[in-house]
């Protein structure tokens, strides 16, 4: 005898029960995804980066106007080939996998600069969207390499809404430091701000970022649990409460000369960075606090107008905890 009507309801309700999704799409992410896409600090252990090695993009711009291409300069390719070559053996040296951002438009010599193309989160990347003519097409190739490698995009930054990864520092998985700015608009703060809001977020500590300073990662850095470094020509008292509300200790970059390029590092863990090469002042500060330095040479890369933090976008750090705040 056929089951009733009812009978055949409840088994379908039944088969739907189990089908239901019941965990996170950060637990999923491993089956799913085959890895824990997974960014939630600036010191985290390091695990995967993405890295564009330059090339003809470079050959095709030889006489151009640098301003044109917001550089300083136009670099010599293969110095700069020599320079990523070696960053990319350092990462690997220290345990890091590197992705290589190898799907690159011709016409995107900026795009040398991953970090202001992504953000990694708790979720994925969240892909930006650049305020400057010039750099536009460079996040299409991004997503597109990111597509091929299997990583998900948590978020793309749309309609009137203009952000770039640079303007986001994680303190841990409830605080983010933002910023605002000529790169980053209202309408793209709130886009990043409502997204990581989903994802958990509770602390959004807002920057106005000078004109002249475009890019967070010019006036602040964390290299420990507990050691930030700042630019305190640039850098508003807002951002140290927050950092002593939390334990931090500072240093302050002593010198303008030093300015430039001294807080543009990388943490491989809490407590060893790779920083460019010949910033000795602030070097010693941080060793002084007991983080290990590991020089990098830039001479050629940062006449493009960067260096090896805006090279470098984070795709997977291990969590850190979450701060207690002091008072």
């Amino acid at each position: 005898m056929g089951k009733t009507k009812a009978e055949l309801d409840r088994t379908v309700l039944t088969v739907m029960d189990e089908l239901e999704v019941t965990t996170s799409f950060v637990d999923d992410m491993p089956r799913i995804y085959g890895n824990n896409w997974y960014v939630d600090s600036e010191i985290g252990k390091l695990r995967a980066v993405m890295l564009h090695r330059p090339g003809r993009e470079f050959e095709l711009i030889q006489g151009m106007d640098p301003k044109m291409l917001s550089m300083h300069e136009i670099p010599d390719v293969r110095k700069m080939q020599e320079e990523f070559d070696a960053i990319k053996q350092m990462y690997e040296d220290n345990g890091v996998k590197v992705y290589l951002l190898e799907d690159l438009d011709e016409d995107c010599p900026n795009g040398l600069f991953c970090r202001d193309l992504m953000n990694g989160t708790p979720n994925g990347m969240l892909m930006s969207r650049m305020a400057i003519s010039v750099r536009s097409p460079e996040v299409k190739c991004a997503a597109r390499q990111l597509g091929r490698y299997g990583i998900p995009i948590c978020k793309q930054v749309n309609a009137g809404g203009t952000f770039e990864g640079a303007c986001l520092i994680w303190l841990d998985k409830e605080t983010v430091f933002i910023g605002r700015g000529t790169r980053s608009n209202d309408a793209g703060v709130k886009q990043v701000v409502d997204e990581l809001t989903n994802q958990g977020v509770k602390n959004f500590i807002h920057i106005d970022i000078p004109r002249n300073a475009v890019h967070l990662d010019g006036m602040l850095a964390i290299a420990d649990y507990d050691v930030a470094v700042t630019f305190a020509y640039q850098t508003p008292h807002t951002v140290y409460r927050e950092l002593q509300r939390r334990g931090f200790r500072i240093v302050e970059i002593p010198t303008w000369e030093e300015q430039a390029l001294a807080a543009n590092f990388v943490a491989l863990e809490p407590g060893k960075i790779a920083m460019c090469a010949g910033y000795p002042l602030t070097k010693k500060l941080l060793e002084d606090q007991g983080v290990e330095v590991i020089e990098v040479k830039v001479d050629e890369i940062r006449k493009a107008a960067g260096a090896i933090h805006c090279m470098t976008a984070f795709l997977q750090r291990d969590p850190v905890p979450v701060y207690d705040l002091k008072w």
